[in-house]
């Protein structure tokens, strides 16, 4: 790579990786899902998971640090080339889905910073309604992501930079207001700990009461620490990544781990849930404006504000949120439209793609980046002008896309015993070693796997479970078309390409 590309500073690494992991909303959630009990929950998926995963992935980006294709390159090298592109390709599909759900939805925050709530139900314009609105606003937000993105990656860092730094605010916001609360009203927690084990163990919500339904709150848990890989394919955009890379991961990792623990103990101290939580209009979309007007609400009444000014703060609290999550979701928007395309097309051998899709122009896949855009604003339009059985064929999509989600996670702690015995056997370079022999590698990597594979049968269980079987065939159809077009994509490839060069060769 040139010496005038600008790099990434070891600051905007973990601003990006800030952006692209830590999700505010996953705070409010939580508690709502399950109070104070997540934060066991959390720890555990962030001992078991997280940190372990993330040292996993530092091992891969400092050794391939010269390798732009981030994970795809990570497997390849440890263990094959067609593991490495379908493992890669199904963990890209599941971005795509991603990037249709919050096209459209991006405009419920930014409806809450201009109104102080969210009016988007009642936005309708030459005879169009709603949901056609949104879709179409959808359809522009791409295109225009896609055209700024294409101009590099310092357009993208600035903008990922302004996202973290508001999320930052954010929490700050949160856990500022949280402890004014409480010292305004002399101590006391909105909602009380009667005992430790009532409060860090059984759930408010009537709905997360049994075994069952506690252990699914795992897949929940390992969810809010997604995305981390995404940022594999930054390892060469990094300033001095042998050592930056790794550290700016290990920092994101412990800063994410804690920042979620305390965030949801923080939620309680202003939030009583009976009072707050319980009612039939609060639900997962709307939950963390809830909860952040409620705080703006609290810190009046415990100011002895009037019953007017109190509702007001409440209002400007909930603008500032959606403010934020906004430009939250615009930061991580930019980095997803670019960072996974970036590392399925710079690891796969160019000839697998279609037409002209595999080339890159000034170190970006700007002709993968329009053909991306097409096939998000097809389905946009498909799900928000189809009617209801758009809407219902979004919901089975968004469904089999969770589960797609994780697949990936398994593929590269599969890799990683045989990455971590090429390394040993000096096939791979030593850069930045966590795990210091084979069998510590392996058992690191099974314990991890048993708990990502676990969280992903439970996720595809539990709609059976409750009678929804044609969900659950969904959720196991969804890797499996995703696994057959990369299957078929690289097999046709390998007839092609590797016969003629075989041919050449005689």
């Amino acid at each position: 790579m040139g010496n005038n590309t600008k790099k990434l500073t070891l600051i905007s690494l973990i601003l990006m990786i800030f952006t692209s992991v830590f999700g505010f909303t996953n705070m409010p959630r939580s508690y709502y899902l399950m109070g104070y009990g997540a934060i066991p929950w959390y720890i555990i998926s962030a001992l078991l998971f997280f940190i372990p995963y993330a040292f996993m992935m530092a091992e891969y980006g400092s050794a391939f640090k010269n390798e732009s294709g981030g994970m795809y390159s990570w497997m390849e090298k440890s263990v094959g080339p067609k593991f490495a592109f379908i493992g890669t390709f199904m963990w890209y599909a599941s971005y795509i889905v991603w990037m249709v759900s919050v096209s459209s939805s991006i405009w419920v925050p930014l409806s809450n910073a201009i109104f102080g709530s969210d009016v988007t139900s009642t936005w309708a314009i030459f005879g169009l309604d709603s949901t056609k609105i949104l879709g179409l606003l959808g359809c522009i937000w791409i295109m225009l992501v896609t055209f700024i993105g294409s101009k590099g990656i310092e357009k993208i860092t600035k903008i990922t930079s302004i996202g973290g730094t508001f999320v930052a605010l954010l929490n700050v916001v949160l856990l500022v207001g949280a402890v004014a609360v409480v010292a305004l009203n002399g101590g006391e927690l909105s909602q009380p700990i009667e005992s430790f084990s009532q409060a860090f163990v059984v759930s408010p919500n009537t709905q997360y009461q049994t075994p069952l339904m506690v252990l699914s709150f795992v897949t929940f848990a390992i969810f809010a620490f997604g995305g981390l890989e995404v940022l594999g394919g930054l390892v060469d955009q990094t300033e001095n990544a042998e050592k930056n890379f790794p550290k700016g991961l290990v920092i994101s990792a412990i800063v994410i781990s804690i920042g979620y623990a305390v965030g949801i103990f923080a939620c309680g101290m202003f939030t009583n849930w009976s009072d707050v939580l319980s009612g039939e209009n609060v639900h997962l979309g709307n939950v963390a404006y809830v909860l952040m007007n409620n705080l703006g609400y609290q810190l009046g009444s415990a100011m002895g504000v009037t019953e007017v000014v109190a509702v007001q703060m409440g209002n400007w609290t909930a603008r500032f949120v959606g403010f934020s999550m906004f430009l939250a979701l615009t930061g991580a928007f930019f980095t997803l439209t670019y960072s996974p395309l970036k590392t399925l097309i710079s690891g796969a051998p160019k000839e697998v793609w279609p037409g002209k899709i595999g080339e890159n122009t000034n170190g970006m896949p700007i002709n993968a980046m329009k053909a991306q855009a097409v096939i998000v604003v097809i389905l946009i339009l498909l799900v928000s002008f189809g009617g209801k059985g758009a809407s219902q064929f979004f919901r089975i999509l968004t469904l089999m896309t969770n589960v797609a989600m994780t697949i990936p996670y398994l593929f590269l702690l599969a890799a990683f015993p045989k990455f971590k015995k090429k390394q040993l056997n000096g096939e791979v370079e030593k850069a930045y070693v966590v795990y210091k022999t084979h069998s510590i590698a392996l058992i690191s990597a099974v314990v991890v796997g048993l708990l990502v594979g676990f969280a992903n049968i439970f996720a595809v269980v539990q709609p059976a479970i409750d009678g929804q079987i044609f969900d659950s065939i969904m959720m196991i159809l969804g890797p499996t078309i995703f696994g057959l077009i990369a299957f078929s994509l690289y097999s046709n490839y390998e007839k092609k390409h590797i016969k003629n060069n075989n041919i050449k060769n005689i």
